[in-house]
This record gives structure tokens, C-alpha cells and sequence, in this order.
């Protein structure tokens, strides 16, 4: 079971993380997950992946405050750190593959229809 709160000043007791905290750490383990199927695919010796990810994002339109801006993240960067034998050219072909093979970081390059609909 997966606990999703909100900080008590936006109305939740702080027990988990937020749907924002969340979204960021699907990508973080996404990256992690890709990065150790390739190396296994390939007989790679990797000894560790660490993802760190950041978002931008303006809280106003989230909280119901006017504002011009994205309701969602304005930007998102994953910081890779790739502990294995391999060149800096090696790493950065190795993280290409990644982020290409990578379903999180796909969807969130992209357009994906989503529907939110009620249910009877």
C-alpha cells in the first residue's frame, strides 16, 4: 500500500508523499529500472544507478490562486549517476538508451491522452 498525502497547510495530514512527489520518483525508479535491464541485457558490469529528479512548478494554479501559468511541472530534470567501468561517452549513450527505452520519461515527452472521468 502506497500512502499519497498533502502537507497539513494544504489540507493533508503529511503522511506520504504528494501526486507531485510521486510523478517525480516514477521517473527516478524508471530510470533506475531501464538502466539494470539494459546492463543485464548486455552482460554490463553496472554496480549502481542514483537518480536524483527535480521539478519547477508555480503552486497557484493547483491551490486555486489566478495564474497564467502551468498548473503541472515546467520543467523536470533527472540527475544520473552511473557507477561502472565506462568512458563519459559510454555513460552518455548508455543514459540515451535509458531515457529512450524509459515508459515514464516517454510519457512525459510527450502527449499522452488522458481521460478523468467519473464513474457511476
Amino acid at each position: 500500500m502506497v500512502v499519497i498525502d498533502q502537507p497539513a497547510p494544504a489540507g493533508g495530514t503529511d503522511e506520504g508523499p504528494t501526486p507531485l512527489d510521486v510523478q517525480l520518483m516514477a521517473l527516478g525508479g524508471c530510470v533506475a529500472a531501464i538502466g539494470r535491464i539494459i546492463a543485464n541485457q548486455r552482460k554490463l558490469v553496472v554496480r549502481g544507478i542514483e537518480v536524483l529528479v527535480e521539478g519547477e512548478i508555480d503552486t497557484d494554479g493547483l491551490l486555486g490562486k489566478p495564474s497564467n501559468k502551468r498548473v503541472g511541472f515546467s520543467a523536470i530534470t533527472a540527475h544520473v549517476k552511473i557507477d561502472a567501468d565506462m568512458s563519459a561517452a559510454e555513460k552518455a549513450q548508455f543514459l540515451h538508451e535509458i531515457d529512450v527505452r524509459c515508459p515514464i520519461s516517454e510519457n512525459l515527452q510527450n502527449v499522452t491522452p488522458v481521460t478523468v472521468a467519473l464513474t457511476p
